[in-house]
C-alpha cells in the first residue's frame, strides 16, 4: 500500500540576518536539511509568511530575527494563523519574549529567581540598590535601545514602555535548551564579555530545578524554549530571558550524539502537534 503524503511545514527564517557572534542562517540550513527526512518544508521570509501559510499542515518560526524589525508583518501573520487555524511550532500562546518582556516584571513582582525588574517610576524603589542600572525598551530585542545608567531612573512619560533592572555582577551566563518540556542540553559562557563563545554545561539538579520552574510557569505543550540566567557572584541563578518565539540553538556548539537527539525530539514533538 502505497504511504500517505508527507505532512508540509513552512519554516519561517530570515537567512540574511546578520548576528553578533552566530551564523543564523546555517542552523536554519542544516534544521531544515534534517526535517526534510519526514517532511515536506517550504522556506519563507517572516515578512512573506501571512501570505504563504494556506496549504500548509504547520508552519514552523525558526532563526527569522527580533520581531521590532517586522512588526507590522509578524502581527499579520499571527492574526491569519489564527484565523486560518494553522499549527504553529513554536504555539502563539507563549507568555515569554513572545509577548514582549512585560514577564520579566510580572515574575519580579511574584518573587520568581530572575534579575529585579520594573516598568514605573513609581517602583524604582524596589530595586537593589547597585553601582549601576540597565534601562531597555520592553519590546526591544539583540540589545537595541539598551543604556546604563548610574541611578535608577525612569520618566513618568514612559511608564510601562522601557524596564529597568540592576546592573548584575556575575560569574557567566548558562542557556538551557527544552523541547515541549523535555530537557535538552546546556550551554554556558565562561568568559562573559564573550557571550556567543559557549562551551557545553552539566547541569546540577538545583539548575535543571530552576529552569523547569520558568517551563512550567510558559505553559508551552509544544516547542523548544530557552532559559538564559546568570550565576551571580553568590552562586545564585537568576532569569534573564525566556525565549519562547525563535530561540537560537547554538547546535554548532554541541556534540553530534547531542545534536542528532535534539533532531530526533523535534521532528517527534512536531509530528505530535501535527498528530
Amino acid at each position: 500500500m502505497p504511504a500517505g503524503p508527507r505532512p508540509s511545514v513552512l519554516f519561517v527564517t530570515d537567512l540574511a540576518y546578520e548576528a553578533r557572534g552566530r551564523r543564523y542562517c546555517d542552523e536554519d540550513i542544516y534544521l531544515t536539511s534534517r526535517l526534510r527526512e519526514e517532511f515536506d518544508i517550504a522556506l519563507c521570509h517572516p515578512g512573506d509568511a501571512a501570505a504563504l501559510l494556506d496549504g500548509f499542515d504547520a508552519v514552523v518560526v525558526r532563526n527569522s530575527g527580533p520581531v521590532l524589525h517586522y512588526r507590522e508583518a509578524y502581527d499579520a501573520f499571527r492574526a491569519r494563523a489564527r484565523e486560518l487555524g494553522v499549527r504553529v511550532y513554536n504555539p502563539l500562546n507563549g507568555r515569554a519574549d513572545m509577548a514582549g518582556k512585560q514577564y520579566l516584571v510580572d515574575l519580579s513582582r511574584a518573587r520568581y529567581p530572575v534579575i529585579p525588574t520594573v516598568d514605573r517610576a513609581a517602583d524604582l524603589g524596589l530595586l537593589p540598590a547597585a553601582a549601576e542600572y540597565v534601562v531597555k525598551p520592553k519590546l526591544g530585542a539583540d540589545s537595541a535601545g539598551l543604556r546604563f545608567i548610574r541611578e535608577a531612573a525612569l520618566p513618568e512619560s514612559a511608564d510601562g514602555t522601557l524596564l529597568v533592572q540592576p546592573r548584575i555582577d556575575f560569574r557567566y551566563e548558562v542557556s538551557f535548551y527544552f523541547i515541549d518540556r523535555d530537557f535538552q542540553y546546556a550551554l554556558y559562557a565562561p568568559h562573559p564579555e564573550r557571550r556567543w563563545v559557549l562551551e557545553p554545561y552539566g547541569p546540577s539538579a538545583a539548575d535543571l530545578a530552576f529552569a523547569g520552574r520558568f517551563v512550567e510557569w510558559n505553559g508551552l505543550d509544544h516547542g523548544i524554549q530557552r532559559i538564559d540566567a546568570c550565576r551571580t557572584v553568590e552562586g545564585e541563578l537568576l532569569l534573564v530571558e525566556l525565549e519562547d518565539l525563535n530561540p537560537y540553538l547554538s547546535l554548532d556548539r554541541v556534540a553530534e550524539p547531542v545534536r542528532e537527539a535534539f533532531v530526533t525530539r523535534m521532528k517527534a514533538s512536531l509530528r505530535d502537534l501535527l498528530a
